[in-house]
């Protein structure tokens, strides 16, 4: 292989993890999951080794696509991407995933339109755009099967009552939650994103301009009306929370190095569920889980159920109302930490946040911020810069890892008028609010940690 190509350089990292793939499992005594069947979880879905060959595969094959394709071929996909989202959004909608959970064999569109009361031409228009990307199956004409990636999409209350329980219909769901709330508050706030970029007119986020609100997103779900929306969204949300393993932040932070009794605050930490895992894990802290009042009683109810003798103890008292946009009420505590809360605000409002915990530092206190690193797609000289992937990949991996991450981050610029953080970024967002950058640990979460300067 001629070591300049980059084409061929692609085709091998792509031949050599596919390669990875099938020796794993066979080891295993597995084959490697095929795209026609549905959705179960396998024997290697944590395996380091196995994510490790599937992220490259991933980047080089569409590193590879953009290489060989004609620029208009790739702006002809690109550009009506929103029928994707489209398609998606109509899918999930109309639960046809579940309609087809007990059809193996597929179903035809004529039964499928029965039990959704849709055309059942467009339905197949649809789901044909949808099979021919990979998602569903068409298995013979007009008759429609769930694949591996549709299956995904099955929720866990029977078809049957799905419409009669709407706000529950995304609970244990979280792709098809999250599949929904993209198709739909976030796909038309996404409309609005480049007139916003241009003019804001007054308008935190393109989110408001679309919906003609000044209220933030959090304020905008309690609405009455929006309390599907709401309930959806919170349903996508825990399902990308329980994505990440707790060992990410119990390894995050030396918390062993805390003495007896330190306090230990969980800044906007909603029900504790992160403070539960660490106080299980070094009981010799104290732990403080503060929110707004609402979710501090839903803590309360959260914490007495799954660990009251932590309350009991004293070494856990999660019931402390706390905006963190007013004055902090733990002083000099050990560690103020918070996970993925600064994405949602733009630079003025986290210094807002980040000030007033470091008014009540003390000379020891430490700050742990838990967020996605935005890598850049070159190659970058930090502490926190990726191992160099193999050549010609992009720097931040393309697609896999960094595609996700400016997704996410135009995602928190649409919505909120947030941002997910470069390393440069995070140090001086820090510097600007008196806390001097101390140490970061890179992962599928990043764990910055700041002293109070």
């Amino acid at each position: 292989m001629a070591q300049d190509s980059p084409l061929l350089a692609l085709a091998a990292i792509i031949s050599s993890g596919a390669h990875t793939l099938e020796d794993a499992y066979a080891q295993k005594g597995h084959t490697f999951p095929s795209l026609n069947e549905p959705f179960s979880p396998g024997p290697l879905d944590a395996d380091k080794d196995v994510g490790d060959a599937t992220r490259l595969i991933i980047a080089a094959a569409h590193q590879i696509i953009a290489t060989v394709r004609a620029p208009i071929d790739t702006f002809q996909d690109y550009a009506p991407a929103v029928y994707m989202t489209s398609a998606l959004g109509f899918v999930d909608q109309a639960d046809i995933a579940d309609v087809l959970k007990e059809e193996p064999q597929g179903l035809h569109v004529n039964d499928i339109g029965k039990k959704i009361n849709v055309n059942p031409v467009n339905t197949a228009r649809v789901l044909r755009y949808l099979a021919s990307r990979h998602v569903f199956r068409e298995v013979s004409p007009n008759v429609f099967a769930n694949n591996r990636l549709s299956s995904f999409l099955v929720k866990k209350l029977p078809f049957e009552e799905l419409k009669s329980n709407p706000t529950t219909k995304y609970e244990g769901a979280p792709a098809a939650a999250f599949v929904g709330h993209m198709a739909d508050e976030t796909f038309k706030s996404a409309e609005f994103m480049p007139s916003h970029l241009i003019d804001t007119q007054g308008y935190e986020a393109a989110f408001n301009m679309a919906y003609k609100t000044k209220q933030t997103p959090w304020d905008w779900y309690n609405a009455p009306e929006n309390q599907f929306r709401g309930s959806r969204f919170t349903a996508s949300m825990k399902g990308a929370g329980d994505r990440f393993p707790p060992s990410i932040f119990i390894n995050g932070y030396d918390w062993k190095s805390l003495d007896e009794g330190s306090v230990v605050v969980d800044v906007g930490g909603s029900l504790g569920g992160l403070t539960f895992v660490l106080a299980k894990e070094f009981p010799h802290l104290k732990y403080v889980v503060q929110d707004l009042a609402p979710v501090i009683v839903d803590s309360g109810k959260f914490w007495a159920d799954t660990a009251p003798e932590l309350i009991s103890s004293g070494r856990a008292f999660p019931f402390s109302v706390q905006d963190f946009f007013q004055p902090q009420a733990v002083k000099e505590a050990s560690v103020y930490y918070m996970r993925h809360i600064l994405h949602d605000w733009p630079d003025s409002t986290s210094e807002t946040i980040l000030k007033h915990l470091r008014a009540v530092a003390g000379p020891h206190t430490k700050l742990v911020v838990f967020e996605c690193l935005m890598p850049h797609a070159c190659p970058e000289d930090s502490e926190a810069a990726l191992p160099p992937p193999p050549f010609p990949l992009l720097a931040n991996i393309g697609l896999p890892v960094g595609g996700f991450l400016t997704m996410m981050d135009l995602h928190m610029l649409t919505t909120l008028n947030g941002l997910e953080r470069t390393f440069s970024q995070f140090v001086e967002l820090g510097a600007r609010t008196g806390w001097k950058f101390e140490a970061v640990k890179p992962g599928m979460i990043t764990a910055f940690v700041f002293s109070a300067a």
